[in-house]
């Protein structure tokens, strides 16, 4: 029997990248969680609820992120989710050309934490996050983690 080579392997069925957009105010907080929770949930991702919690947390500490700093240069953010076959990444970007930076713990502080947290809940589930500019001078804040924790 001749052998033809291998066949490519096809997608999974919940991998592909999904954008929305939403007005940078505070109750796109909220929704922006929310439509990524379901987004994975119609998907049929298998991801396991620690990482899915954390990634929710993520989502909603980089759109408040965009709501509090950013909406006066940029009304609008963009979240968008990239799903692989074992992995999942969230961003969000805004137009602000403002590259925040991750405080330190100070627990006299009632906020400013929030990248802070977004570095550690990534870091513990065995992901890996950045800030990236873009082209039309805003940035891009991401986070990949995981579908299942390290072992």
């Amino acid at each position: 029997m001749e052998s033809r080579g291998s066949v490519p392997a096809r997608p999974v069925s919940y991998e592909g990248v999904w954008r929305f957009t939403a007005p940078a105010v505070d109750v796109s907080v909220p929704q922006a969680r929310h439509a990524v929770r379901d987004l994975i949930g119609r998907q049929g991702v298998p991801v396991e609820d620690d990482i899915l919690q954390g990634l929710l947390l993520i989502v909603s500490e980089l759109a408040t992120n965009a709501v509090r700093h950013a909406a006066l240069l940029s009304p609008e953010l963009a979240v968008e989710v990239a799903i692989g076959a074992d992995w999942i990444r969230v961003s969000v970007e805004d137009n602000h050309p403002y590259r925040p930076t991750a405080l330190e713990t100070d627990h006299a502080q009632t906020g400013g934490r929030g990248l802070l947290l977004v570095k550690e809940i990534t870091a513990e589930a065995g992901g890996t996050c950045d800030v990236e500019h873009t082209a039309s001078g805003g940035k891009i804040i991401w986070a990949v983690l995981p579908l299942r924790p390290p072992l």
